[in-house]
């Protein structure tokens, strides 16, 4: 449920780790640039140059860029924080921190994991081994589901749409191994290629999981597990049509759902999933769950078990035995994303920890790094970029008053969440083992998967909790929710290198700052500009004005098609719309804060040879800096709504008249645009 959560939560990075910077050197670093570069012709290579030169790809790692380098010390931060409340002893049984403990204490245990093997998913494929017929099939999917496996499909909950303040019930797709459509269907050379490897990927998971040696006796299961997850794939959306919201849509009652994919009892299917008194839901993708209905009517039993099982051993493959945990690395992170070495275990338990109880850890993380002063800078950062968009939108020129009017309705309403939460969330209900003849790691995931599930169908046609954070307080990321109207920054991400008390302004308005004006701006991007002041999916603009909005983002898709990341492939200008929206005019929005800062304070003089102009964009691209695997670049276009960040370093600044003044460009030099390709929205 978290996914689909996260579906509607525009975060503004694919986060990852960076080296970290030298904590001696507040703001930019001279040392990393390249000063025989000439910034007129390659800016990127300018900012960044002797990072470019100097820096490699960790073995751990698909991609490294500067933008990480705090989710790194972060993670060291919280590592340290957690043994140190493990060993200190004043959490006692019951507390949340103790629970927090004794989930990661568990997971850490590798020769626990060596000793249980596949051990814990032999319950779950007995299940699947007994099913006789559809009615006991549906059983075994909806625990399947209760315990956050999808075959099929999945099931979410959270505010309706089309009214924001009450939660909902969702039918969406799933039932995927692969990440999209686009996996399944592209016929180039290399997704054929990715087909195959992923086909044998099925085949040494279902010997491991049989405790097989005779991985080739299972590749003809495998060819039929992949046969179905196909016929799946190719009923569903791509990634492109899942951005359109108004498509998504689509509410029915459950007679209607019934009459739709009649052969799931769907008055047994809810019992079985704790979901009591909901006769109505939404479903977002109706013509994938027709396929589902073909599906299980024509497919044979046994391949259907197959596939379930399939399903579940790939859900519990990073859990498990090293055995296991080696091969779903093999393919996830090394074919996918080109990574040589698997990341420490860690740093592995740590992120699932994080995952299932990150407010738990964000109280620790609080009480020991938050630093106090960083929240009362961001503050005054929101309230001048803030300031700056109500600036913009009354100034511009193709939008008529009428939406004017309704853009800085939804401008005025966008609450701002910085820190952490008020109150924390209650874990009492979540079960971890930690000792016992039968307890694991995967039992515990699965434990943490009910509870999540439990808490999720609880909330099911009750008011929507607007207190509650999306991210923990330790995350390095920040977000936009169109359903709340919020930004939230955590506060792992209020410290350098995006925000450092001891720097100049214009290095804190290009880092957090532009992180917040990207944030803001996604309220009025090609998704967020769907929906209303409260958060509900309704039109507030003239028809006129929406055309033109289109016509205008129509310029920044075809901008951005043309950025060939890899030979012969190319960012998905459709696809990376919203967060290139959201550069942009984040960007804007976080310049004109600074000089609404500078008229409240004194503006420094050039420093390091540079203007406070010329620092704020040289800011921005050294926390965009980033050198990738060709794999992972290859993956980042098909499944990324975020452009690569070498894209985003620079594209974002050929748009911006102010970046030309700063930098002297002018017709003629390779940064230069013509104005009538530049794109011009907010």
């Amino acid at each position: 449920m978290k996914k689909i959560l996260f579906f509607l939560l525009t975060i503004v990075l694919a986060c990852t780790p960076s080296a970290k910077e030298d904590e001696a050197v507040h703001g930019l670093d001279p040392a990393n640039m390249d000063l025989t570069a000439n910034p007129k012709t390659d800016f990127y290579q300018f900012a960044n140059g002797t990072w470019l030169e100097e820096t490699k790809i960790p073995e751990d790692e698909g991609s490294w860029g500067g933008f990480g380098a705090l989710a790194k010390q972060t993670n060291q931060e919280m590592l340290d924080i957690l043994e140190g409340a493990i060993k200190s002893g004043v959490y006692v049984e019951g507390t949340d921190q103790k629970k927090a403990a004794d989930f990661f204490s568990t997971g850490m245990d590798s020769l626990l994991a060596e000793k249980a093997g596949v051990a814990p998913v032999e319950e779950l494929f007995t299940k699947i081994d007994n099913i006789s017929d559809q009615a006991s099939l549906q059983e075994v999917m909806a625990e399947l589901h209760v315990y956050g496996i999808s075959p099929f499909y999945n099931i979410s909950v959270f505010a309706d749409l089309m009214d924001s303040d009450m939660n909902a019930f969702y039918v969406v797709a799933g039932g995927l191994g692969l990440p999209n459509k686009d996996y399944y269907t592209k016929q180039d050379e290399k997704s054929v290629e990715l087909r195959e490897k992923y086909v044998a990927h099925i085949a040494r998971m279902m010997a491991i999981a049989n405790e097989s040696k005779e991985v080739d006796q299972y590749t003809e299961m495998a060819d039929r597990i992949m046969a179905i997850e196909y016929q799946l794939a190719d009923a569903s959306l791509t990634p492109i049509e899942q951005r359109d919201f108004s498509r998504l849509y689509n509410p029915m009652t459950k007679s209607e759902l019934a009459e739709m994919v009649p052969i799931i009892d769907w008055d047994s299917y809810f019992e079985n999933i704790y979901v009591e008194g909901v006769d109505s839901m939404i479903v977002f993708e109706p013509r994938f769950m027709k396929e589902v209905d073909v599906v299980l009517n024509e497919t044979s039993i046994d391949d259907i078990k197959d596939y379930m099982k399939w399903h579940v051993i790939n859900a519990a493959a990073g859990y498990l035995n090293h055995e296991t945990v080696q091969a779903n690395f093999d393919f996830f992170s090394k074919e996918l994303s080109g990574v040589t070495e698997m990341r420490p275990r860690w740093r592995r338990v740590l992120a699932n920890t994080n995952g299932v109880m990150g407010e738990a850890l964000g109280q620790l993380y609080v009480d020991k790094a938050f630093p106090p002063e960083a929240k009362a800078a961001a503050e005054e950062m929101v309230n001048n970029i803030l300031a700056a968009m109500k600036n913009r939108i009354e100034e511009l020129e193709w939008m008529s008053d009428e939406t004017k009017e309704q853009a800085l309705k939804k401008l005025g309403a966008m609450k701002v969440k910085i820190g952490y939460p008020d109150e924390w969330k209650d874990y009492s209900n979540l079960i971890v083992e930690s000792s016992g003849e039968t307890y694991s790691y995967y039992g515990n995931i699965l434990h943490a998967n009910k509870y999540q599930h439990m808490d999720a169908v609880d909330k099911i046609g009750k008011p929507v909790d607007k207190t509650e954070w999306a991210l923990s307080p330790q995350t390095v990321n920040a977000g936009y929710s169109p359903l709340s109207n919020e930004i939230i920054f955590p506060a792992a991400i209020l410290q350098p290198p995006f925000y450092d008390y001891k720097a100049d302004p214009a290095v804190n308005y290009g880092g957090i700052g532009a992180v917040i004006g990207h944030e803001i701006s996604h309220g009025f991007d090609d998704q967020g500009s769907r929906f209303d002041a409260d958060g509900n999916m309704v039109n507030w603009w003239t028809e006129r004005d929406k055309e033109e909005f289109k016509s205008r983002s129509q310029v920044l898709v075809d901008q951005f098609n043309q950025y060939e990341v890899l030979d012969s492939v190319y960012v998905q200008g459709e696809l990376t719309l919203g967060e290139n929206i959201g550069d942009i005019a984040g960007l804007n929005i976080a310049y004109d804060g600074m000089k609404i800062y500078f008229e409240k304070n004194d503006k420094p003089g050039p420093i390091d040879g540079y203007t406070q102009e010329q620092r704020f964009f040289l800011s921005w691209a050294t926390i965009w800096r980033t050198k990738s695997r060709d794999e992972y670049l290859r993956n980042q276009v098909l499944i990324d709504p975020h452009s690569p960040g070498m894209i985003r370093a620079v594209g974002p600044l050929t748009n911006l008249p102010t970046f030309y003044a700063a930098f002297d460009i002018e017709p003629g030099d390779p940064m230069w645009r013509p104005d009538s390709s530049r794109v011009k929205i907010w």
